[in-house]
């Protein structure tokens, strides 16, 4: 009987891993490119948050390469607690983004010249490999939290690289938009 209410219970948590990441990237979506910005007149903290955003990615890209160490010298409670700290920020991350877009709407790139195509390749790789990363990363908890680690380290060793390079790359996207985007002449 338990072997059947297992099986019962991954369903259905895979299939509600897979219903809140698609249901983020949609509204990420409509957020984005769809919905006006709001006021944020009197509200100066918003110009705050992109290098908010910006710190969270490097403090996440540091805890995962911490948690990957941790793990690779058996310190199961450090890996834990940098990969818990690592998913916090990108939860922080994904907040504080949600705010700014709601406010700010989307970001142009004004910038021409060499930059621009390196620009577009690192944000639209960038955007490519966020959208697996948020069902990635909830299976991977998942696996850890059910103590299924054969199943976690399968679902690691795809989730770690994309969400490091997804990490590395929002702190890039930063970099490009807030200090290399400047109008032409």
């Amino acid at each position: 009987m338990t072997n059947q209410k297992r099986p019962s219970k991954i369903f259905r948590a895979q299939t509600l891993i897979f219903a809140v990441s698609t249901l983020i990237l949609i509204f990420l979506f409509w957020l984005i490119y769809f919905k006006e910005a709001a006021s944020d007149q009197g509200l100066e903290w918003v110009s705050t948050l992109p290098t908010l955003n910006a710190s969270l990615n490097s403090i996440c890209f540091l805890l995962l390469i911490l948690g990957y160490r941790f793990i690779k010298k058996k310190n199961k409670p450090a890996h834990i607690a940098s990969m818990l700290g690592a998913t916090l920020c990108s939860a922080l991350f994904l907040v504080s983004y949600i705010i700014y877009h709601h406010y700010q709407g989307d970001t142009k790139f004004l910038t021409q010249g060499w930059v621009r195509p390196v620009y577009f390749f690192v944000l639209i790789s960038h955007i490519l490999l966020s959208i697996p990363l948020v069902p990635m990363v909830l299976t991977t908890l998942y696996k850890a939290a059910t103590k299924s680690w054969e199943s976690h380290k399968k679902w690691a060793r795809a989730t770690f690289p994309i969400w490091l390079y997804v990490s590395l790359t929002g702190v890039l996207v930063y970099i490009f938009v807030q200090h290399l985007n400047f109008p032409s002449a």
